[in-house]
């Protein structure tokens, strides 16, 4: 297992933006489908943005629009940049890195430990 270092949440008023990072050691952000996932607690982990080695996209529906995930392979790091914030995006965001082979949901690949994002007025 890989482990991946998140950053970038915090405690935001509702309309407010965030960008989180995720670096990764070696080329992993480059030769893996990258995703980020947030969790409430009760709820199972839940899969918000995803891009693949080819740079398709996908969104759960709650975000598309106000969220935009992307990558820089000279840095390592993927990030997520979220706008237009509301109290319902309040979760931990989890970052993970698997093959393209492996389906997108679920708990396979790596992880890493999470960052707290709060949106409150």
């Amino acid at each position: 297992q890989v482990q991946l270092v998140e950053s970038g949440g915090g405690l935001v008023q509702p309309g407010s933006s965030l960008r989180l990072s995720c670096v990764a050691p070696g080329r992993i952000v480059e030769l893996n489908a990258m995703g980020w996932f947030r969790q409430v607690p009760g709820s199972q982990r839940e899969l918000v943005a995803r891009l693949q080695r080819d740079d398709t996209t996908y969104y759960a529906d709650s975000v598309k629009g106000r969220f935009t995930i992307s990558r820089d392979n000279s840095k390592k790091t993927v990030y997520l940049q979220m706008n237009s914030l509301k109290p319902e995006d309040t979760a931990v965001y989890y970052c993970n890195a698997r093959s393209e082979l492996l389906p997108p949901t679920g708990d396979s690949g790596s992880w890493g430990q999470g960052t707290q994002v709060t949106v409150s007025s």
